[in-house]
């Protein structure tokens, strides 16, 4: 019963081992659909599409070859190929030829060591489970092979195959005439109906058991699992409704059926014969001789009239199980059937599967809700048929107690099963991790958290979006230890990345630990100095904190002007550096503006950058200056600007008018055309991209405003020709600070 037969695909499309035990299964006939078929083999989950692979009993159990399991002398290329598997171990290829050649040599110790290895990176791949439990089991160590197939349970509970594989492990190892062995096998085919007995494809683990139950003379425990198993909507349910008529046909319903449903349906089922003799005793009597008494059943014994009546009410009672799950299969059989690829591989899913994948488990939460939802609140579910989207998310509402508090439970429980399928199938995508864990955590957080810990250590160690997602749930949790270590292991494994340090730096300003986020920044401007963009980035963010936070505007000011050394083409340092002088005390602040503005000018910038801080350099100096000899002079510096930019070719560039067009009256018509046509001298290239022409205008009506007559002798106050000056201002140029 141990034995094996050759390799098979599963309904997971999956390859796997039937066990002897395993029974003809006829494939469903509702709905018309027909199952999907099953994909190719592949090398990553284990699979050989060479040979079958042989059984792991006590007879076809090869030893290993003496001295390939010292570990002096390893096989002459595996140094090599573990060199490539470990330099890149994202490269699956690599793996498969370290394992293929370990395979091949026939070495166990170097076997081992790379099933070891390969199996922490890729512990989804069942088939490599079971090929390590094999391998233990070759080299005579039953405990450690089942020790291994233990591991690969805990790791994918969800196996069908590697149940089965240990089941029959422990088939081939147990002394079964010891009672304790079968009740350690019952005990581990419970934990694995437990694990995946609600799965779609579950069907050969509840086949395997009944007949063991069978075999071993069980036959009430075989109807038990019978009737479970005809409550689960699988893809051979038509199966298992077969297989309970000849069960129960082949036996005497005494034997098969529990002692209070035989007893139940035993004393119906002679009510119901009385019944119906009552009804001919009339007419029997009269023709019945005179003295003969009516013939009777021996006391205690079961007419086959009784025995068969009995039998009709037990399958009058399954036929309505049976029909309920056959509704039950016809909801999921579409959703089951767009799903190519439910194992996992390295190789990325099209975006049809992935949709497939968000459908079901759309409608599985659906289903979920509908059932849940109070009556009065009418049924609004979700339309199954309704395309999913990867963004699509169906709120989820918490099974609460009520009397339907058993169907609330399994329907959350058919939920997680669905999310550990996919899970497997679609394990490198974050998205899927990030819904099963939205979907847990109103439920528990502690399941949430082992969710995100399995994913981020297990499966996406390399994915920084996730585990940041995982440090900020802690931190909404309150526990800002774990926060922490998530954000330092995730900046040690993926080095580099600016956003993690940001994270870092802000995690420690909002537990109020400043002196820490003040570290961190200005460790991470001391490291990057030999990256000037990097370094000025993080410059930026330490001025930022120190101004903004720590209200130490001297230190946020040398930090800058420290970085501007590095990198004085830097238009951002500039930019910041500026704002923070003009965010102090105009009048203080005045000098240091000036010479900001003057190392801006100087500096190797674009024309566009130097016009737009000299142009703010104009405007704070005529908002905030005391003097017009020192407004005309930064004036100067502004206009001589222009003037090197190109200012004729930029008043054609900006739409201005020829000035001979304009027309000249004695009334001041002239001047209010040439105000009018200053305001759109601003060059392009210091207008700020996306601000809308509304806003522009409104900005340029200031401009307007001093144009009142009621200015009198002031006149035209935003004309400065009376000054001299070939052009006027623009006072209709805002700065917009960069986002």
């Amino acid at each position: 019963m141990a034995a094996e037969g050759c390799d098979e695909m599963s309904g997971n499309g999956m390859p796997e081992e039937t066990s002897a035990m395993d029974v003809t299964e006829v494939a469903p006939p509702l709905p018309p659909p027909p199952p999907p078929p099953p994909p190719e083999v592949t090398e990553e989950n284990g699979g050989s599409t060479d040979a079958p692979e042989a059984s792991a009993t006590p007879e076809n159990c090869p030893t290993a070859p003496t001295g390939t399991n010292k570990e002096g002398e390893l096989p002459a290329d595996f140094e090599r190929l573990w060199k490539a598997a470990h330099n890149n171990p994202q490269d699956f290829t690599s793996w498969t030829d370290l394992l293929q050649y370990s395979e091949q040599e026939g070495h166990v110790v170097a076997y081992r060591r790379a099933l070891e290895a390969f199996l922490v990176r890729y512990p989804l791949c069942y088939g490599y489970w079971k090929k390590f439990t094999d391998l233990e089991r070759r080299a005579a160590d039953n405990n450690k092979a089942e020790e291994v197939c233990i591991r690969g349970l805990q790791v994918i509970p969800l196996s069908v195959d590697l149940w089965i594989h240990y089941i029959n492990l422990l088939l081939g190892t147990l002394d079964m005439n010891l009672p304790d062995s079968a009740v350690r096998i019952r005990s581990v085919f419970e934990n694995a109906v437990a694990a995946c007995g609600l799965d779609f494809h579950s069907d050969r683990l509840w086949v395997l058991y009944m007949e063991w139950e069978k075999e071993h003379g069980n036959l009430r425990n075989a109807t038990a699992v019978m009737d479970r198993v005809l409550r689960v909507p699988t893809q051979r349910y038509n199966t298992h409704y077969e297989m309970f008529k000849e069960h129960l046909n082949s036996h005497p319903p005494k034997d098969v059926l529990s002692s209070d449903e035989y007893e139940e349906l035993r004393a119906l089922c002679r009510q119901s014969q009385k019944a119906e003799r009552a009804e001919q005793s009339q007419e029997e009597e009269e023709e019945r001789p005179p003295g003969e008494e009516e013939p009777t059943t021996p006391e205690g014994a079961d007419s086959e009239e009784l025995i068969q009546k009995i039998r009709e009410q037990v399958l009058l009672r399954r036929d309505k199980v049976y029909q309920d799950n056959e509704e039950e299969v016809r909801k999921r059989w579409n959703y089951e059937d767009a799903i190519k690829r439910p194992y996992f591989h390295v190789r990325p899913l099209d975006r049809v599967q992935l949709r497939a994948w968000h459908t079901y488990l759309d409608w599985e939460i659906a289903e979920l809700n509908r059932d849940t939802r109070d009556p009065a609140q009418g049924d609004n579910t979700h339309d199954p048929n309704q395309e999913s989207t990867e963004e699509s998310e169906i709120p989820t509402q918490r099974p609460e107690a009520s009397d339907d508090s058993a169907t609330a439970l399994q329907g959350d429980l058919r939920v997680r099963i669905l999310f550990e399928r996919c899970l497997i199938a679609c394990a490198l995508y974050e998205e899927f991790w990030t819904r099963y864990i939205q979907y847990l955590e109103p439920q528990s957080v502690g399941e949430a958290r082992a969710v995100y810990r399995r994913a981020c250590e297990v499966h996406l160690p390399n994915k920084p979006n996730i585990h940041m997602q995982w440090a900020t749930f802690e931190e909404r949790h309150g526990n800002l230890t774990e926060a922490r270590r998530i954000l330092e292991a995730l900046e040690k494994s993926v080095p580099g990345l600016a956003v993690v340090r940001i994270r870092r730096a802000a995690l420690e300003r909002r537990a109020g630990q400043l002196e820490q986020s003040e570290a961190l920044l200005r460790e991470a401007v001391a490291e990057s100095k030999e990256r000037p963009t990097l370094h000025a980035f993080y410059s930026i963010k330490l001025a930022r904190l120190l101004l903004k936070v720590v209200r130490n505007s001297d230190g946020a000011r040398r930090v800058l002007q420290e970085a501007l050394e590095i990198s004085p083409d830097n238009e951002k340092l500039h930019l910041n550096l500026l704002d923070l002088e003009l965010s102090g005390d105009p009048w203080a602040s005045a000098e240091a503006v000036n010479e900001c503005v003057t190392r801006a000018l100087e500096a190797p910038l674009t024309s566009q950058t130097k016009l737009l801080l000299s142009q703010r350099g104009l405007q704070f100096t005529e908002e905030y200056s005391n003097s017009v000899q020192r407004v005309l002079s930064v004036y100067d510096v502004h206009q001589k600007l222009l003037d090197e930019l190109g200012g004729t070719k930029r008043e054609a560039e900006n739409g201005d008018e020829d000035p001979e067009k304009i027309s000249k009256t004695d009334d001041g018509s002239s001047t209010a055309a040439q105000t009018a046509s200053s305001m759109s001298q601003v060059p392009s290239s210091t207008a700020v991209a996306g601000t809308d022409a509304s806003a522009q205008a409104g900005y340029g009506a200031y401009s307007s405003w001093y144009q009142q007559p009621g200015y009198g002798s002031y006149g035209n106050y935003s004309n400065y020709g009376s000054y001299g000056y070939q052009n006027t201002w623009n006072y209709n140029q805002t700065y917009y600070p960069p986002s």
